[in-house]
């Protein structure tokens, strides 16, 4: 077995516990994109079940067998959803994180009915208004979570965002957190490895880490 993961797990969790002022204790979002899953089942064996990717290929290769043998893992999907790849993604998926257009929405709705599945959602927004990101405009944010939620009934549960890396992460946190909790939302995705003890001081739920976990990326 690895060790490294679990001793690498173990110090996140503790740093967590230091950090976190929150209501909730948050969730680790172990992101296991681009690891095989040799790498991955040591920290699914020690208990883990939240974990990230950011394709729906490579998520449709690792995990469908894992799950049927860990019934509890929960799979968060990170990275841009492509509206060709909705149907795909049903089949591996119990969270999206980068619900951010119209088009994505009708056509998870489509899914939804023709799976008879629901997913939780994430609204992704650009907080930063960056153009090489994807993510809704704040300005956007009322208008596209009262389509999603009340036309068509997605099961919305809180805001993600990426936060551009100019050392004013705790700006963005806070307008992610304070926009979800204008709508009544209070689940939020923000926080990677290198800020999410900024994130954690705007009450961050669901934290997306890899490399402080698994090890740098080849």
């Amino acid at each position: 077995m690895n060790t490294n993961v679990i001793n690498n797990y173990l110090t996140l969790e503790q740093n967590i516990k230091k950090h976190d002022i929150g209501v909730k204790k948050p969730n680790v979002i172990a992101v296991s994109k681009t690891f095989d899953i040799d790498k991955i089942m040591p920290l699914v064996k020690h208990g883990h079940i939240h974990f990230g990717e950011n394709k729906v290929q490579e998520a449709s290769v690792k995990w469908p067998e894992t799950k049927k043998n860990y019934p509890d893992i929960k799979i968060h999907m990170i990275g841009k959803l492509q509206t060709n790849k909705v149907k795909k993604a049903f089949q591996i998926f119990d969270y999206i994180h980068s619900l951010d257009s119209a088009k994505l929405a009708d056509t998870i709705k489509t899914n939804e009915v023709n799976f008879n599945k629901k997913l939780k959602y994430f609204i992704q927004i650009n907080s930063g208004k960056e153009m090489q990101k994807a993510g809704i405009n704040f300005s956007e944010l009322d208008h596209f979570y009262t389509y999603c939620k009340n036309d068509l009934d997605l099961d919305v549960i809180g805001l993600m965002a990426i936060p551009p890396n100019d050392g004013q992460e705790d700006k963005y946190f806070k307008y992610l957190y304070e926009a979800g909790i204008s709508l009544g939302l209070n689940e939020f995705s923000m926080g990677m490895s290198s800020d999410y003890k900024k994130a954690l001081k705007f009450n961050a739920t669901f934290l997306r880490i890899g490399s402080l976990i698994f090890g740098q990326r080849g």
